[in-house]
């Protein structure tokens, strides 16, 4: 397993474990985030700490969650994951989705490195 991989699947565990400190042990401190859904951009983020501040808002949402890794490429630039992606809802959101209620999807998350090794850019698309 090469450093890249090694990196992605510590964050990958670490989302899945509600574990923000191993989440941004490998995040340069000037990390871009972007989630896209369905082509449209729906949240992006500048920096660790705003990351850190999503991710621990993020945690009162789910009661469980996982990221399964079904393919990965690493490529000059970055690397590209696609993942299965199933989770519990932990409270009821506006329209159709409540409390218990699960989510499925599919997605890829694309990876962009510093030289030494820092994620610098993380972007999920779903």
């Amino acid at each position: 397993m090469n450093k890249r991989e090694e990196i992605i699947r510590n964050y990958i565990s670490g989302y899945n474990n509600f574990d923000i400190p191993r989440m941004l042990a490998d995040f340069a401190d000037d990390i871009q985030f972007e989630n896209i859904q369905n082509n449209v951009t729906t949240d992006t983020l500048e920096g660790k700490d705003a990351f850190r501040e999503q991710a621990e808002m993020a945690m009162e949402y789910f009661s469980d969650r996982k990221q399964t890794i079904t393919s990965i490429q690493h490529l000059s630039d970055y690397s590209e994951i696609e993942i299965d992606y199933e989770a519990t809802l932990a409270v009821d959101f506006p329209g159709s989705v409540k409390k218990g209620d699960k989510i499925n999807l599919k997605g890829k998350s694309i990876f962009t490195f510093t030289e030494d090794n820092k994620i610098q850019k993380l972007l999920d698309i779903s």
